[in-house]
């Protein structure tokens, strides 16, 4: 590597001897051999041992993403071809094709990809790279996708703010193969739902809740439902199809209601069954508490609030209000399913604030289940902050 180089201060190895693989900008006395955005380093303590390899990342925080924890690596292509093997061999192990035709094929870190995100659709894969040295190796990365899985077109999402935090600029649209169609259609748990791959959230479809929305299914039968924050209707139709007897679903954006009612008629539920309605979500908890409404079963689904621990106390309001709303709208013995999928709320404290939410709403509730992200979506041992999506089923007394 010409002696590129990261060498770390007196006892900050530890972390990377327990295999967390970011190395913070705090945790570095000096960098050797002038290093490019994305190029591979060596990592090393401050007697020079080498204890892996890494991405560097001059304007990032975390200055150094590591590939590698085997000092005798070799990061080249071979390698990230038996990293891709890797997950897809892991994913085999969750028989997915039984429940979906579309799921994670690498979740970044936890796959030993740090800043890659790859979603596989009918055909179509799409990628979001979210850190320098997963931009580094892009081309080659992207070239082994679509070899090993025999997907024809390649759609790019890095439309995502912490590129920004590397330096790097949004990028989208069709990168390999053939043009997308607006829509693609997926199946799961038995239910159809057309995704948009270019401009929906994420990339499309929020794979990570495929085993909460089947869960939803066995808890909805004959229930007055409210589905918040309901984007493209996930949480609505599997209520539906678990024998909801009305759902009320809320998002505020109209691209996201027009193809939640396109996939409500793809699947030939009852209309009349569901409501959609447009508006800040927030201010209509506030008007269905106002008018005294009652639902059995809430949930509360919404976007992250707080992408880093930084943003954790201002995310920690949100979800405070949004919970004590979901508590006040609940009939005596109603279900609150709650997710918070901000990196920054720890498991810990969004069970805190939902606790506080109920004890100010002069709710008795107890948590009868906790959620987490599907399987495709692995958790690494060594990286606890893979194990984003945190949820509860609450039920109040």
């Amino acid at each position: 590597m010409g002696g590129k180089r990261v060498i770390l201060k007196a006892g900050k190895e530890k972390s990377i001897l327990q295999r967390h693989p970011w190395i913070f900008s705090g945790a570095v006395a000096s960098v050797a051999g002038d290093p490019q955005i994305g190029e591979t380093v060596e990592v090393c303590n401050d007697r020079g041992e080498r204890l892996g390899w890494a991405a560097y990342s001059p304007h990032s925080s975390i200055r150094a993403r590591v590939w590698s924890f085997n000092p005798n690596e070799v990061i080249n292509p071979e390698f990230f071809m038996r990293k891709i093997q890797a997950a897809l061999r892991l994913r085999e192990v969750l028989n997915l094709n039984e429940q979906t035709n579309a799921y994670r094929l690498i979740h970044g870190e936890a796959d030993g990809m740090p800043g890659m995100i790859v979603d596989l659709y009918p055909e179509t894969a799409v990628v979001q790279i979210l850190s320098a040295g997963a931009e580094y190796w892009r081309d080659v990365i992207v070239d082994q996708i679509q070899q090993i899985t025999g997907c024809k077109a390649v759609v790019e999402r890095s439309d995502v703010e912490v590129r920004q935090l590397e330096g790097l600029p949004f990028r989208e649209g069709v990168i390999r193969g053939r043009d997308v169609p607006q829509r693609l259609k997926i199946i799961e748990n038995g239910i159809q739902y057309w995704v948009d791959v270019m401009g929906g959230q994420k990339t499309g479809f929020y794979l990570d809740q495929r085993q909460n929305r089947k869960r939803l299914t066995d808890l909805a039968r004959d229930r007055e439902v409210l589905n918040a924050f309901c984007y493209t209707g996930g949480f609505t139709l599997s209520a539906l199809a678990g024998g909801a007897k009305s759902v009320l679903s809320i998002d505020s954006s109209a691209a996201a209601l027009h193809l939640a009612e396109e996939n409500l008629k793809l699947n030939g539920f009852d209309p009349t069954k569901n409501e959609w309605l447009e508006a800040n979500v927030f201010e209509e908890l506030r008007r269905l508490r106002d008018r005294n409404k009652k639902f059995d079963l809430i949930v509360l689904d919404p976007p992250k609030f707080a992408p880093t621990s930084a943003q954790a106390q201002k995310a920690a309001r949100a979800y405070k209000d949004i919970n004590l709303l979901g508590f006040k709208l609940l009939r005596s013995g109603g279900i609150l399913v709650t997710f918070s999928c901000s990196g920054g709320v720890s498991r810990d404290l969004f069970q805190k604030i939902v606790a506080d939410a109920a004890l100010d709403a002069g709710v008795n509730a107890k948590i009868i289940e906790v959620l987490s992200q599907s399987g495709d979506h692995p958790v690494a041992l060594n990286f606890p902050e893979s194990a984003y999506l945190k949820g509860f089923i609450c039920v109040a007394e």
